[in-house]
């Protein structure tokens, strides 16, 4: 009798062992599995928190990248225009000469995945499969705002001043919340007119945030990287004063002409309002519709914006405020870069030497 309990009990333990150790090997052959596809495919989807799609699918919805659906290049790749489920996209793909890897890429989809604003363009989804890292984008009609405010018969014909005031105050809303309203705090580094996206409805949304890049460009950012040393949020301030002086004016900061002298638009733009005259910058096509005190207002911020020290230029909180109201504000100091073009193009060498440290990739962000 007991015998026979001792041999059962010793079945039934090697039938226990037997099945935990072809259990042990099951979990170990599917990590062995779940390792492979993670090399193979990057990190599993749920990690990205948004819709990973088929290279197959954007592929089919861009008419496998035609030409003729590309709407532009910027520092990040090529941008295609497209249709996903009936719905118009914006594809971006990552140029494999940008030094970006996977796990940057996945960080910076995590990252732009968050941020959630009616004034920056909404991230639908991405495509990671093989070397193809792509955004996919909604899709903004009406292209970028520089097509606009840089064209005086399209702009003149589409674009008031209700419209012009309605843009910047747009760009200064969603600048605020990379800044200061969101979890994580953004720092664009390249706000200019052709990162300005406009909707159905002309409404501004801002590009190209959040996004990594190994070659930083613009004049914007040249200006203040000079000035700073290293990107701040009042970076982001400068180029803001910079960018409402285009689109009042109409006229670009870099290659301005006017036959009295040879100032940027900013220099320009300081000796008309020292001299009294801050009116005669508007865009002729504006003139007809502009309401005087919003566009000396908009001059008023955009020349605090651009003072030379950081600390004297104006948070993007109390810039939304000052355009929202009309309380008084501090009188703007003489700006920076104001100075004759022949001074600052004056050295070819030394602007070949300054020009490489704008070659740079910076993580600019901070958990709040």
């Amino acid at each position: 009798m007991a015998v026979a309990i001792a041999v059962s009990v010793a079945i039934v333990l090697s039938g226990v062992l037997l099945v935990g150790y072809f259990l042990h090997r099951s979990r170990r052959k599917l990590k062995e599995i779940g390792k492979t596809n993670q090399n193979n495919e990057g990190e599993p989807k749920e990690d990205l928190e948004l819709p990973l799609f088929d290279l197959t699918i954007v592929i089919g919805a861009t008419n496998n990248f035609s030409s003729n659906n590309k709407l532009g290049e910027g520092g990040f790749g090529p941008v295609y225009r497209g249709t996903l489920h009936g719905q118009e996209i914006a594809v971006k793909r990552l140029s494999r000469s940008s030094g970006q890897g996977l796990n940057e890429f996945k960080n910076e989809v995590i990252l732009i995945a968050k941020l959630q604003h009616r004034n920056l363009v909404k991230l639908l989804g991405c495509c990671v499969q093989g070397e193809e890292k792509m955004l996919i984008y909604e899709y903004m009609p009406n292209g970028s705002l520089d097509s606009f405010i840089f064209d005086q018969v399209r702009g003149g014909l589409l674009l008031d001043w209700p419209k012009h005031f309605h843009i910047i105050c747009g760009i200064a809303r969603g600048l605020l919340y990379l800044h200061q309203d969101s979890r994580l705090r953004i720092i664009h580094r390249d706000l200019k007119a052709s990162n300005v996206l406009l909707d159905n409805e002309m409404n501004p949304k801002i590009s190209d945030f959040g996004l990594a890049r190994t070659l930083i460009g613009g004049d914007q950012t040249a200006v203040t990287w000079h000035l700073d040393g290293l990107f701040s949020v009042k970076s982001d301030v400068f180029s803001f004063g910079i960018l409402v002086l285009e689109v009042i004016s109409g006229r670009k900061n870099k290659g301005l002409y006017h036959p009295n002298h040879s100032h940027s638009l900013i220099g320009h733009a300081w000796r008309l309002w020292n001299q009294g005259r801050p009116l005669e910058l508007i865009d002729t096509c504006l003139e007809s519709s502009c309401t005087l005190l919003e566009v000396l207002c908009c001059i008023h911020v955009s020349l605090l914006c651009v003072q030379h020290h950081p600390e004297d230029r104006p948070s993007m909180s109390s810039v939304v405020i000052m355009l929202g109201s009309e309380i008084a504000l501090a009188q703007p100091k003489q700006p920076s870069f104001f100075m004759e073009k022949e001074s600052h193009e004056a050295g070819s060498s030394s602007g070949n030497q300054s020009s490489s440290r704008n070659e740079i990739s910076i993580t600019l962000l901070e958990v709040r």
